[in-house]
């Protein structure tokens, strides 16, 4: 592989591959420090993005991070790479392709046509060129629409995934917590439960809870036990009520394998979810969690930056058709994201990058009890990214995950978002909302519910 060299202030720097030229490229985080990739100086990360600047996009068609014959996750991106529609901008460099996604030529609809055509890499490149104002821009002109009970991802919404976790599993308690999120509009993207422990049988009494309370009531959303995909797979054998099949996934083979997963289970899952036929307005049965730092933690990054790395977990997603993708972006910790300002800038990536190949992106804006963050910053970070067009948001009671010890979004902060941006859940949700009396004359979730009584009485 060729070598790239750059004179920066009189001064000369060598990268040695294009994985360097990234890793040196990107903003400063934890992560990539720990492994020995950042920049060394600001000097250095300059000057490696005055190379990347004028690389051809078709390098990254030519030259593959990891190669082609020992990773299936790069021959997904290179054999589904839509050659046709990239010959509209396979003459320009990276930097060209940040300039041209920042013009008003870069319309939502030229947007959506050419994701196909938008390899990982490309994505993250540009990335490294943009300022967060950049990141916003073009994630909010870029769209995905996806469908199951609801419709996600259309303008003037904004989403939510009601997360109603406990620590024991106590199935009352996850009906109260869901409860409460539903009377506070919270649910439209998923009522989806990270179970405490591996058990399918726990898992189907999670679902078929929700089932209940989801048929009582004529819900429509869906649900899911966000457990591994080899359990929902039998959770489905069982004839138990599966909506979505959630997995977390990564940007490499050996990180995918580390989650005990690869593509050929994944499709084997979304088969079998596709066969039950349960969604009412769509198929988009599956559901997918990333962030940065998987592969990294898991030892199977190849050397690249853990922004770049996980732009290539959004390739593994959008093979499948997914409903619903999110990154967890604060979630593994301050060794790879250190502080607030890591945490935001990485948010904005990832939201951006996923949106650019075309998922439709949801972020759980969080962070760790030990990293130096707090939820001003959360608060900053939820505004941004519903400026940015964020398809959904992850809440949870008193933004307070007591089963997983992290902080999140509380149910209350969808609430002023969709306050201060004037937006709505999803067109069907929220017509429930209204059917339930669960809003005012204005639009707002009424403070006092009169049809309250009718789900308190399933706790």
């Amino acid at each position: 592989m060729p070598t790239y060299t750059s004179d920066f202030h009189g001064e000369r720097h060598r990268f040695r591959d294009l994985k360097d030229v990234l890793a040196k490229a990107s903003h400063r985080r934890s992560g990539d420090e720990l492994a020995g990739l950042a920049a060394e100086t600001d000097a250095q990360r300059v000057a490696a993005r005055s190379v990347l600047a004028d690389l051809p996009l078709t390098i990254f068609l030519n030259e593959s991070i990891v190669p082609y014959e020992t990773d299936e996750v790069t021959r997904l991106i290179l054999d589904s790479h839509d050659a046709a529609r990239f010959a509209t901008i396979s003459h320009l460099t990276v930097g060209g392709f940040r300039d041209w996604l920042l013009s008003r030529e870069a319309t939502t609809e030229i947007l959506a046509s050419l994701a196909p055509a938008i390899t990982p890499e490309m994505a993250a490149a540009a990335t490294k060129l943009m300022r967060n104002q950049d990141l916003i821009n073009v994630a909010s002109r870029s769209r995905t629409i996806t469908a199951f009970r609801n419709t996600q991802g259309l303008p003037g919404r904004l989403s939510s995934r009601l997360q109603p976790n406990h620590p024991t599993d106590d199935l009352r308690g996850i009906g109260a917590a869901t409860i409460d999120g539903l009377l506070l509009g919270c649910g439209d993207a998923v009522i989806g439960v990270n179970p405490a422990t591996d058990s399918v049988a726990k898992g189907i009494a999670i679902l078929d809870m929700l089932e209940n309370l989801r048929l009582r009531h004529d819900i429509p959303t869906q649900t899911c036990v966000l457990t591994h995909v080899t359990n929902t797979m039998e959770i489905m054998r069982q004839g138990a009520p599966v909506d979505l099949v959630f997995q977390s996934i990564a940007g490499t083979e050996a990180a995918n394998t580390g989650f005990g997963v690869n593509l050929g289970i994944l499709r084997e899952a979304r088969d079998a979810a596709l066969s039950l036929k349960r969604g009412s307005v769509g198929t988009n049965v599956m559901y997918f969690e990333t962030g940065q730092g998987a592969a990294l933690s898991a030892g199977a990054h190849h050397g690249i930056d853990q922004q770049t790395v996980e732009a290539r977990a959004y390739a593994v997603a959008r093979a499948f058709s997914p409903l619903l993708v999110n990154t967890v972006v604060g979630f593994i910790g301050p060794e790879y994201l250190y502080d607030g300002k890591q945490i935001i800038r990485a948010g904005l990536e990832d939201h951006f990058c996923g949106k650019l190949l075309g998922l439709p992106m949801g972020v759980d804006v969080c962070y760790t009890n030990h990293a130096e963050a707090d939820q001003d910053d959360m608060d900053t970070l939820m505004t941004i990214l519903t400026v940015a067009g964020v398809t959904f948001l992850i809440a949870v009671p008193g933004a307070d995950d007591v089963m997983l010890n992290y902080q999140s979004a509380s149910f209350h902060d969808i609430l002023y978002l969709r306050s201060q941006f004037n937006l709505s859940a999803a067109p069907e949700f929220d017509a429930w909302l209204e059917r339930m009396d669960m809003k005012d004359r204005n639009g707002r979730i009424c403070e006092i519910v009169p049809g309250a009584m009718r789900m308190l009485t399933d706790v």
